[in-house]
């Protein structure tokens, strides 16, 4: 399964931030559409960073309550690794893997189209395992 079929099944949109909204104004909207991670773009609509849930947890435990004031561009991954429609679900579970974090943001020509969470690779990683065993068990009864 590609990257491009699982963003067809998924809400339109991606949360979005500048680099000088606060920590804390990330943080309530996160909370509030109960999401995971932000992406945060530059002036030309390019994704330069991605704040998280636990970028969030890192700073307040790094600097207490005065992280809720700190800005975006002061907090967020800057080296963000980022996929196009056309990776594989099973590139984005290695890529996820080995670099220990669970948000991608989906790229195409530089603009942002989507995101995908470990939630989605769960989901359709299962939806195919699925498929899988009832194709075999198909097999097996006509064998």
């Amino acid at each position: 399964m590609i990257i491009g079929q699982i963003l067809k099944s998924k809400e339109r949109g991606v949360m979005t931030a500048r680099p000088d909204d606060s920590i804390q104004e990330i943080a309530l909207r996160l909370a509030s559409r109960k999401i995971g991670a932000i992406v945060i773009l530059g002036e030309t609509e390019n994704v330069i960073g991605i704040i998280s849930e636990r970028d969030i947890i890192r700073l307040v435990a790094e600097h207490g309550a005065a992280a809720l004031t700190m800005l975006a561009r002061e907090g967020m991954t800057r080296d963000v690794v980022c996929c196009t429609r056309e990776c594989t679900l099973d590139e984005i579970m290695e890529t996820m893997t080995k670099g220990r974090f669970r948000h991608i943001p989906v790229v195409e020509n530089g603009a942002l189209v989507g995101i995908i969470s470990i939630g989605d690779v769960v989901k359709h990683h299962t939806a195919e395992v699925e498929l899988e065993v009832t194709a075999m068990r198909g097999y097996l009864a006509t064998g």
